[in-house]
């Protein structure tokens, strides 16, 4: 297989140059571009061209020389992040206006510039040229609020708009999505840049994959048989690891998810939790009647909470009608996911409330039947999926691109199919990882999968490989049929609901273990999954020199938080941007 690899950088500050022994990067800076306060370029006539990058806090970087010209072309890649415009004083310098609008520029571009051809290309019909433009108003208003409800929307338009018409009819414009997704989430560089790396094309064998077969779900009597005269549990790593093989009995449910959540402490007896219980039953009630208590005429004071409400209003009407728990109008379930999700705006009112909460709730109202339950379970898997719902959607790109490394190591091949269809940045997976699957599997699987993936079991990150374990039960009908962008895209929606969750279960675990025997996993594998790092350096390691070049021994799951640099499709390591490997908190879109 193919494994790339690049040279690596150490992390610094802006303007400050990495110590290197070797001294080949002693002219290297880096800095963000929200602190590029100008640009100076040389005198016409001069010779060779040159750019001078000067800093908001008077740091001018060393002089970038351009012996072959395209100078421009680098301006030119920069205009499509900040503005430029020339000094009224010095025709030779370009000030920056780093009013980044954020993702209202983004969807500015996408309604303004042909290159995206969403409308151009006949995609939309009437309908939804209207939305399109409805939506635009909205953003104009409230960019972000309105990005984050409208990309809700883009794949499920896409999917509609092939379904019931020739595909081939409909020739998706060359990087029209690619470049709306990487303008709708600020920074995502995964499987595409504009300059080759350096590849280093080795073998990694890992080895046969065992056979995983599950077992029965925890019984109550279990249950009761692992749990002492005073209500603690007996051996907390054996019934995390039989929940792993094989999930819990419904009857179960309601008590063994406050432990797996964090609600419950494990080691806490019978008549704790009922102390515990009460403490929250009275600090629940106490923000509930926070928002209770606001009139109308303070709400029309407080444009936050006034929006916060309208947003879970619209999605507590739609969220799973289909379940018993929730149909029909007026429903008492309805009134209750409203009130936690509305309760949950005033524990973290800086979050507020995004679409896709309301997904990660619902399972949980359903199992506990009690809303203080509910809404501490849900505190506490927020602290888990926080990331996914920031502004800064910094949590979806890290996840991204750590997926993306997974899959070269276990399948550079398909990886390889996937960039040439621009499909590279796995944005089919946003769902996925968003709301950890819940609108790809029945409602009753769903609480099958999430209680097994609670058990942060065999190893950190396990949800990113039951996304490997999906595609790859996809890549051959995926490649054998030439799918393109639009035909990846339609394929992975029309697989929601039809996943075996079992199988899937089985397969990403044995991948895990397969992953865990091998002795030459690269660096980056081993702290997406927390394994431990071994003696033996690679060029991922961060040593320093350039010219090292080896393998790396990976032994047990260690649950560590561990740092990680980005990585792009060719191997080149982006360090100006380090993400944390996470165990529980794993990192904005909506769902679609």
């Amino acid at each position: 297989m193919v494994n790339t690899v690049s040279f690596k950088k150490k992390p610094h500050t802006n303007g400050d140059a990495p110590s290197h022994t070797n001294g080949k990067s002693k002219w290297s800076f880096l800095f963000s571009l929200t602190d590029l306060k100008s640009i100076k370029q040389n005198k016409e006539g001069m010779g060779w061209s040159y750019l001078v990058f000067c800093l908001k806090d008077d740091v001018v970087l060393p002089a970038l020389h351009f012996h072959h010209g395209d100078s421009k072309l680098l301006i030119e890649s920069l205009e499509k992040y900040v503005v430029l415009c020339e000094s009224p004083q010095d025709k030779r310098t370009l000030l920056v206006n780093c009013q980044n609008k954020g993702l209202s520029q983004s969807f500015e571009n996408l309604l303004d510039e042909p290159a995206y051809g969403l409308i151009q290309a006949g995609l939309l019909d009437r309908r939804k040229l209207s939305w399109a433009i409805h939506r635009w108003k909205k953003i104009k208003k409230d960019p972000y609020t309105a990005t984050l409800v409208g990309f809700s929307k883009v794949t499920n338009y896409i999917f509609d708009s092939l379904r019931g018409n020739d595909p081939s009819a409909h020739q998706r414009p060359p990087s029209e999505m690619a470049d709306f997704l990487s303008d709708a989430i600020p920074g995502l560089k995964i499987n595409q840049q504009e300059e080759p790396g350096f590849e280093v094309i080795t073998r990694i064998d890992l080895g046969e994959r065992p056979i995983v077969h599950r077992r029965d779900p925890v019984s109550l009597d279990e249950w009761s048989k692992n749990m002492d005269s005073e209500g603690r549990i007996l051996n907390v790593d054996g019934m995390k690891q039989m929940i792993f093989r094989g999930g819990l009995s419904h009857v179960l449910r309601k008590q063994a998810w406050k432990f797996l959540l964090g609600y419950f402490p494990w080691d806490s007896t019978k008549e704790e939790r009922t102390h515990l219980q009460k403490l929250k039953t009275d600090e629940y009630f106490r923000m509930k009647l926070q928002w209770k208590s606001v009139s109308e005429e303070q709400e029309k004071r407080n444009s936050r909470l006034r929006d916060y409400r309208s947003l879970i209003e619209k999605d507590v009407k739609r969220t799973d009608r289909t379940n018993k728990f929730y149909e029909g109008k007026d429903n008492p379930g309805l009134i209750l996911l409203h009130d936690i999700l509305m309760t949950y705006c005033m524990y973290d009112f800086d979050l507020g409330y995004v679409q896709g909460m309301s997904d990660l709730l619902s399972p949980l109202l359903y199992v506990m039947e009690n809303e203080v339950d509910a809404f501490w379970c849900f505190v506490s898997y927020m602290d888990q999926m926080h990331q996914n719902f920031e502004e800064q959607m910094q949590g979806m790109k890290t996840q991204l691109i750590q997926l993306s490394t997974l899959l070269r190591l276990l399948d550079s091949g398909f990886c390889s199919y996937l960039e040439s269809q621009d499909s590279g940045y796995l944005y089919f997976c946003f769902r996925w990882l968003l709301i950890r699957f819940k609108r790809e599997f029945s409602f009753l699987d769903i609480l099958r999968l999430w209680e097994v993936m609670w058990t942060e079991l065999p190893c950190q990150n396990f949800h990113l490989l039951l996304c490997c374990a999906i595609l790859e039960s996809e890549k051959q009908q995926i490649i054998e049929k030439h799918y393109g962008f639009n035909e990846i895209l339609k394929h992975i929606n029309e697989l929601s609901m039809k996943i075996d969750v079992e199988d899937v279960l089985c397969k990403a675990e044995a991948i895990s273990m397969q992953m865990a025997k091998c002795k030459e996993l690269p660096q980056a594998v081993c702290e997406i999954l927390g394994l431990q790092n071994s003696e033996v350096t690679t060029p991922d390691s961060d040593t320093g020199e350039d010219e090292n070049i080896g393998v790396i021994s990976c032994s047990t799951p260690a649950f560590q938080n561990s740092s990680l640099p980005l990585i792009t499709t060719n191997g080149t390591r982006d360090d100006n941007t380090r993400q944390l490997g996470m165990s529980q908190s794993v990192s904005r879109l909506t769902p679609a």
